[in-house]
């Protein structure tokens, strides 16, 4: 594909580095079964989701930086690109290693982690279809519009984690904060090398799917570990979350959606809400609980 025209995209001016940071938590120590403020559904969603991080990362990672050896040596927006590219991945090795420890704590508690298997398996036949990694990349893409959308969430609209451990929510918010930050890289990324619109709506209703599945499957394997699976205060607590006030799936549909535009870019998205704001405004204030390491950390 012929880049050699193309024009500078917003996810390359909004910054050149990517802080990676060590977040002060101490999740071996442990947290309460139900650490959501005692809620069972609220508790095992976000658990589900913790446990699709440490594969869901780690190719997140090995996509970016297979398709980050196409970029052309000596162009400064490639150039500018390649330096973001090394600092997303530092940040998502850090969160691979923190939800690898969130998740250690859910396998002590007798959760069982079905998501990891699934997803390792899919990844497996993708490469065996295909080793053009511009189509991991879509679904990368994919991937971190979804999380973008839920970081926003997390950090928008304070009765997404109202209640919880404040262990738990600082990890929350801190993985919120940074997929924020980096929200863009892996579609600026795309675009610069020529990515098709079509493979990228493609890959996108798919991973939806896969990902609505197994977010599904993942918090009733959860609830039944849990034993409150059948108790309608559960599936009550799942109505107000996903469709009362702030609720995630009304808030999340309309910018769900807009991904299937032509004109679609993470940075257009989310600059008017201020999503990048909020996220600067949390580091900053949690500032004692993180150190930064460098623009870029070793992914193991």
């Amino acid at each position: 594909m012929d880049t050699s025209a193309a024009p500078a995209r917003p996810g390359l001016q909004r910054t050149a580095v990517l802080p990676v940071r060590k977040l002060a938590v101490d999740l071996a120590r442990g947290f309460p079964r139900r650490w959501h403020g005692g809620d069972a559904f609220r508790t095992q969603f976000f658990n589900a989701l913790s446990m699709s991080f440490p594969v869901g990362e780690q190719f997140f990672i090995d996509s970016v930086r297979a398709a980050a050896g196409r970029l052309e040596a000596g162009r400064p927006d490639h150039d500018a690109l390649r330096a973001l590219v090394r600092g997303f991945v530092g940040q998502e090795a850090t969160h691979r290693h923190i939800h690898g420890l969130y998740n250690a704590e859910l396998e002590r508690q007798g959760l069982d982690n079905q998501w990891q298997d699934r997803a390792r398996a899919r990844i497996a036949r993708l490469h065996e279809r295909t080793d053009n990694p511009m189509h991991a990349l879509a679904i990368t893409c994919a991937y971190e519009h979804f999380t973008a959308l839920l970081a926003d969430g997390t950090l928008r609209y304070p009765r997404w984690l109202e209640g919880a451990d404040p262990q738990m929510q600082t990890v929350w918010r801190w993985h919120a904060a940074e997929e924020t930050e980096h929200r863009a890289v892996a579609f600026a990324l795309y675009e610069a090398l020529g990515g098709r619109h079509d493979w990228r709506v493609r890959w996108y209703l798919y991973a939806g799917l896969v990902f609505m599945v197994d977010t599904i499957r993942q918090t009733v394997v959860n609830l039944r570990s849990d034993g409150s699976l059948w108790r309608p205060g559960t599936w009550l607590s799942a109505v107000r979350m996903f469709w009362g006030r702030d609720g995630v799936a009304w808030r999340s549909i309309p910018a769900l959606l807009r991904y299937l535009r032509r004109d679609f870019h993470p940075d257009r998205e989310h600059a008017a809400p201020g999503a990048a704001e909020l996220a600067q405004s949390w580091l900053a204030a949690n500032a004692d609980r993180l150190r930064t390491v460098g623009a870029a950390a070793r992914a193991a």
